[in-house]
């Protein structure tokens, strides 16, 4: 078994317009999934965005078991999942714990519902492990529209979420209502993972919403840097994954998140050089009330 099977691009540009609202999809992902990213990681948020994703695939599996929009299933599935999420305890400890047992008797849900459908077997695993190929024009106006809810929304709330997450004491003092926020924030990220299911998969979320994260907070330790590296990073994982996997053999998944990993092992090597020259002492970070 030779890597040409896996790297074999003969039909690229024939296939490349096949492509094109897949690649669309990939861009408006990846800025969705590095907007996000730096906020599930300032909040520690990385296990729920995994429980999220698993209960996306119940309301997935649901869907398609009840004949109706897969999407608007995922969709569904992800609300629900980040509001119990949202409302099951503020401490780590205590939200992980609940996370991990809702998790597991959602999942246990979604094998039933995707083990009762007597249809194409290849609709069972898409939410498993994405479908970027068959993404139709309904589905990317759908994509469309919630990338512009969630980035209009973290625009207004990156502020005080962030103030929120670095010091939560503070931030109250200061009029800041965590109450409200911490909600909110969890429905932008029910819409992102919801979203990144139909691209990659329940299974492989996180290589688009942890992963660039944490390869870019590596080389920077500036918020806004963060941010942008992780929009360029989930971009080229995301993107670069569909490029790829116009080759025959594989499906998108292992490249993306071969690519994600990748990207992850290069940014700690700039930082372990970094440290070691002396660049890598991480400036205090200031959040303005």
């Amino acid at each position: 078994m030779g890597l040409g099977r896996f790297l074999s691009f003969t039909d690229f540009w024939d296939l490349l317009p096949l492509v094109t609202l897949s690649l669309a999809a990939a861009v408006l992902m990846g800025i969705m999934a590095g907007v996000v990213g730096p906020m599930v990681q300032a909040r520690d948020l990385a296990f729920a965005v995994h429980g999220i994703a698993e209960l996306s695939f119940t309301g997935a599996a649901a869907a398609l078991l009840l004949g109706v929009s897969v999407v608007g299933g995922s969709l569904v599935g992800s609300l629900i999942a980040a509001m119990t999420f949202g409302l099951l305890g503020v401490r780590a400890r205590e939200r992980n714990s609940a996370i991990g047992v809702v998790m597991a008797f959602g999942l246990g849900l979604g094998v039933l519902f995707a083990s009762l459908y007597s249809g194409r077997t290849a609709n069972k695993f898409g939410a498993l492990v994405g479908q970027p190929s068959a993404v139709t024009g309904e589905a990317l106006g759908v994509l469309a529209v919630v990338a512009v809810l969630v980035i209009g929304a973290m625009t207004l709330l990156w502020r005080p979420l962030f103030f929120g997450s670095v010091d939560p004491d503070v931030a109250v003092a200061r009029g800041v209502r965590m109450g409200l926020l911490g909600p909110a924030f969890m429905v932008v990220l029910g819409l992102t993972v919801a979203m990144a299911v139909q691209i990659i998969g329940a299974l492989l979320v996180l290589s688009l919403l942890i992963t660039p994260t944490a390869a870019a907070s590596r080389v920077t330790a500036s918020p806004l840097r963060v941010t942008l590296l992780s929009v360029l990073f989930a971009t080229t994982s995301a993107v670069g994954g569909v490029l790829l996997a116009l080759s025959p053999g594989l499906p998108i998944s292992p490249y993306v998140t071969t690519l994600s990993f990748l990207i992850y092992l290069v940014c700690r090597l700039i930082g372990r050089r970094r440290t070691r020259r002396g660049w890598g002492a991480r400036a205090r970070v200031a959040v303005p009330a």
